[in-house]
């Protein structure tokens, strides 16, 4: 099976792709998986060590192709806030959990989980239904390692997670996670979102529940 050893960040390449592969948040934090494309090219992902993907990156194959990089849309809650104050409280609570956080221009991004929205709703917050690519802050894979190619700005674990003699197809869920202070955490296993010992006053601002595609 033909190997993608290299990985090139969006701008930095201009050739038509040979083929794309579409990854979810888990499978685009890889360093060796066996993937297929959407046309059908079966090929390794063989990297020196783990990395951050994101849509828009090229891999690059032996044989000089290049395999482009989609960010599969996945089921989030976007979390909206009523003043900055309110906003890094909401924060405080998501990282004091261990959750991955997007930040976006407004308001903040996790992974849909019905404990922690009711959290939310509970701090005030308003939580809305959304289907897009993950992309949460790259501080959470920090772990010492350098980026993926010059420039390029990409953290990576620093380890692997598929490493074990088995080849997963790139459309796994809910393997490891992890937070932003750098330290490494898997969807309930060590931690418990269901911990009803944390006493969070509600702030008595909108509870609405939206939905929207």
């Amino acid at each position: 099976m033909i190997r993608a050893v290299k990985v090139i960040p969006p701008g930095r390449w201009t050739e038509q792709p040979a083929d794309t592969v579409v990854l979810d948040f888990d499978d685009r934090h890889r360093r060796r998986m066996a993937m297929t494309g959407t046309r059908g090219l079966d090929f390794l992902l063989d990297l020196e060590e783990a990395v951050a993907l994101r849509g828009g990156d090229a891999l690059v194959l032996e044989d000089g192709r290049l395999i482009e990089v989609v960010a599969a849309p996945e089921p989030l809650i976007e979390i909206r806030c009523n003043d900055p104050q309110h906003l890094v409280r909401i924060a405080w609570h998501l990282g004091n959990r261990h959750l991955p956080t997007q930040i976006t221009s407004r308001g903040m991004r996790i992974r849909r989980d019905h404990v922690i929205e009711e959290m939310l709703r509970g701090l005030g917050a308003r939580v809305i239904e959304i289907e897009t690519a993950f992309d949460p802050e790259g501080g959470a894979y920090s772990g010492g390692g350098q980026a993926h190619d010059a420039g390029h700005g990409h953290a990576h674990h620093g380890h692997d997670h598929h490493d074990h003699g088995h080849h997963d197809h790139g459309h796994h869920h809910d393997h490891a996670v992890h937070d932003h202070a750098g330290r490494q955490s898997h969807d309930h296993h060590g931690h418990d979102h269901h911990d009803h010992h944390h006493h969070d006053e509600p702030c008595g601002h909108d509870h609405a529940h939206d939905h929207r595609k």
